[in-house]
C-alpha cells in the first residue's frame, strides 16, 4: 500500500487526483493539506511515502516548499504535479532535487506511472518537462557539436533501436522502464540532430555500430 498526500489549494484538483487513486488498489490518500503550514505539521507526524505537491500556489505554496520537505521528511517521496509553464522556474525545481514532475497535462497513466517511480525513488518526467530539460541541458555550443559522445547506455538503444527493437522490448532487454526508454532516446536525438528513426539508423550504420545487412 503506497500511502499519498494531496498538498494543493484547488480543491477540484485535489478531488480529481483522489478520485483516480481510490479506484485503484495499492494507493490510499492520507491527508489533503491546502496551504505550506498545514502539509508541515502533518509531515512531523504522520510523513507519507509519496507527496503529490503543485509547488505554483502563491500564498499557499511555493518552491521553497519543497527544501522544508526536504528537511521536515526526508523518507517522503516528491511528486509535483502543476500547471506551471515558466522553463526557468521549472528547471530550478528539477535542479533543487525533485525526480519526478508532471504538468496537469498529464493523464492517468502517467500519474500511476509517477507515483510508482517516486516511491522507488527513480526519475519521471512527462514529455512536455522533459522537452524543456532538454532544451536547457543542450543550448550551450560545446554541447550542440555533433561530436557529444554518447553514454555506452545511449549507444546500447542506438543499437537495439537500429536492430529494429520497439521501445518495450529494449525496456525488457536492458532491464527498463519503457518510459526511460523514450527518455533516452528524446536525449539521443537531441543529441545527434536526428528528426526520425530512419536517421537514427543511418547513424548507428554509418558509425558502423551496426553491421549493414548482407554486408
Amino acid at each position: 500500500m503506497i500511502t499519498i498526500t494531496i498538498a494543493d489549494s484547488q480543491y477540484l484538483t485535489r478531488r480529481g487526483l483522489k478520485q483516480v487513486l481510490t479506484q485503484r488498489q495499492g494507493y490510499r490518500v492520507v491527508a489533503e493539506p491546502t496551504t505550506e503550514e498545514e502539509l508541515l505539521k502533518h509531515l512531523q507526524t504522520s510523513p507519507p511515502d509519496v507527496l503529490i505537491l503543485d509547488y505554483n500556489q502563491p500564498r499557499h505554496f511555493s518552491p521553497a516548499t519543497i527544501s522544508k520537505v526536504k528537511e521536515c521528511a526526508p523518507q517522503t517521496a516528491v511528486l509535483v504535479i502543476t500547471a506551471d509553464d515558466d522553463k526557468e522556474r521549472i528547471f530550478g525545481v528539477i535542479q533543487s532535487g525533485v525526480n519526478c514532475f508532471l504538468t496537469k497535462e498529464c493523464d492517468e497513466a502517467e500519474i500511476l506511472d509517477a507515483i510508482q517511480a517516486a516511491k522507488s525513488r527513480s526519475k519521471f518526467f512527462c514529455g512536455k518537462v522533459l522537452d524543456f530539460i532538454l532544451e536547457k541541458s543542450f543550448t550551450s555550443p560545446e554541447e550542440n557539436s555533433p561530436d557529444t559522445p554518447l553514454t555506452p547506455r545511449e549507444k546500447e538503444i542506438v543499437v537495439l533501436t537500429a536492430q529494429g527493437l520497439i521501445a518495450k522490448e529494449i525496456a525488457a532487454q536492458l532491464n527498463l522502464s519503457t518510459h526511460t526508454v523514450y527518455t533516452h532516446k528524446k536525449r539521443i536525438m537531441k543529441k545527434l540532430k536526428l528528426k526520425s528513426p530512419v536517421q537514427l539508423v543511418m547513424y548507428a550504420l554509418e558509425n558502423r555500430m551496426i553491421e549493414v545487412p548482407g554486408g
